[in-house]
């Protein structure tokens, strides 16, 4: 098993959290959910997010959404990558982070599951 994150790390505008939330679960988590070979999708969002973003305290980095996508095998991971839908998702970035991002930068870790 093969976890991979795509960590969303920045600041939300103010006043912009639940919208952020919304436009991410009617709009890029669709699309994320279709990623072919995908086994599970999560899309975790910061417990406090004004308090540091959640994931980083208050000493690390503001981190207000992580997309998690578990696969069963490398191939799995090759066939999403290639996917529609993960080049879909990809193109809304740039207007996703100018409507609800101050600063945000996107990280991507791989892991596998023992």
């Amino acid at each position: 098993m093969i976890t991979k994150l795509a960590i969303f790390e920045g600041t939300v505008k103010p006043g912009q959290t639940d919208a952020m939330r919304a436009y991410v679960e009617a709009e890029l988590a669709p699309l994320w959910r279709a990623f072919d070979g995908a086994h599970r999708v999560r899309v975790l969002y910061a417990a406090e997010p004004g308090d540091g973003g959640g994931a980083g305290g208050e000493d690390g980095p503001s981190v207000p959404l992580i997309l998690q996508v578990d696969y069963q095998s490398q191939a799995d991971l090759d066939r999403a990558m290639a996917s529609d839908a993960r080049h879909r998702s990809r193109a809304m970035l740039p207007t996703f982070y100018a409507r609800f991002f101050e600063t945000v930068t996107l990280r991507h870790h791989s892991f596998e599951v023992g």
